[in-house]
């Protein structure tokens, strides 16, 4: 939401020496920062001819009460899920809900949302992994500071750099749950069909199961390919010709791919090797065989993020941090005898 030849808040933020939240606060009057530094910031934006958001402004008394929902794509069921619950949860506090979908690029995302503003809606919500690189988000970050400012509410669902209330998935903590279930079954040697490696969520799922299978000494050999059942058969396609005995697919959908392509190449599974998963889809279970995965609960992460922008604001971010658990089913199993 760049004004062409006028001063953002992210550069009052920047002269001054201050986070974006903060001169968000100092600009708007809020408490959680002191009255030196906020009148700092004051006379530093007042320096640079920095005027807030006059359109975000003139939202603020009238914001429709529609949620904004952007999601990275709503075909994938792990967004599908997020989305119902989402709806749910508007739907009994009488709201509805528009969807949009980002593409999974960041240029897109911000579009997206900026097509929303344009619509005077009152909240967003962004579902969908952050980026493990700062400045791909600064712009989104300083679009969502200029929107509260005006009286809007948003949330983040994932790990995001931006300032604004987040429902966290234990993204990490799931990886290192299965990590642990094939070291315990005896597996040292583990493949990993990875979605884009800028993206956290994909970061924290591959920590975790390089935690989870430390202990162990086993080695983790990771390919990267599209987040989709077509990325998982083009990561199997990679790691067939390498020494692996199991491989993992960071979301269900890719572990399915995963699935398919062994059976083409008439590996059994798990007799031959085994396959995960992570979210536990609703046809996780219904595969055959059946994919032992880490369930994230989408549903309530949907739920939890609509709870969050209802709340009044306050000067801080507030974070709700979700559970995981492992669900073994019949696709993993101890490697084959040497």
């Amino acid at each position: 939401m760049k004004r062409a030849g006028l001063p953002r808040l992210v550069d009052v933020a920047e002269a001054a020496g201050v986070s974006l939240a903060s001169a968000s606060r100092a600009i708007s009057g809020g408490s959680g920062i002191s009255p030196d530094v906020a009148a700092h910031v004051r006379r530093v934006a007042q320096q640079l001819g920095y005027e807030p958001n006059m359109h975000a402004r003139g939202l603020a008394g009238g914001l429709v009460p529609t949620i904004g929902l952007v999601v990275h794509e709503i075909g994938d069921p792990y967004f599908a899920d997020i989305a119902s619950g989402v709806i749910r949860s508007a739907s009994l506090e009488g709201r509805s809900v528009q969807i949009a979908q980002a593409e999974r690029t960041p240029e897109n995302e911000l579009a997206q949302v900026q097509a929303l503003l344009r619509q005077r809606i009152g909240a967003i919500i962004i579902a969908g992994s952050g980026y493990a690189d700062t400045t791909r988000e600064a712009t989104m970050a300083e679009t969502l500071a200029e929107f509260t400012l005006g009286g809007g509410r948003a949330a983040v669902i994932g790990r995001h750099h931006l300032p604004v209330d987040s429902v966290l998935p234990d993204n990490h903590g799931a990886g290192v749950t299965m990590g642990r279930h094939l070291a315990e079954l005896g597996h040292r040697r583990v493949g990993v069909v990875a979605g884009p490696l800028d993206l956290n969520t994909v970061a924290d799922r591959v920590a975790g199961l390089r935690a989870g299978l430390s202990d162990a000494g086993a080695t983790l050999t990771v390919v990267s390919h599209p987040f989709t059942r077509e990325g998982g058969i083009a990561g199997a396609r990679d790691l067939l010709d390498q020494d692996v005995t199991a491989i993992v697919g960071l979301n269900d959908a890719m572990a399915i791919g995963i699935l398919g392509e062994l059976r083409n190449n008439r590996i059994r599974v798990p007799e031959d090797m085994s396959v995960v998963g992570f979210d536990d889809i609703a046809v996780a279970a219904d595969v055959a065989p059946a994919l032992t995965t880490a369930r994230i609960p989408m549903f309530e992460m949907g739920r939890h993020a609509v709870a969050l922008i209802l709340r009044p604001p306050i000067d801080e971010p507030r974070t709700i941090a979700t559970t995981h658990e492992l669900i073994v089913r019949a696709s993993s199993g101890p490697p084959p005898a040497s």
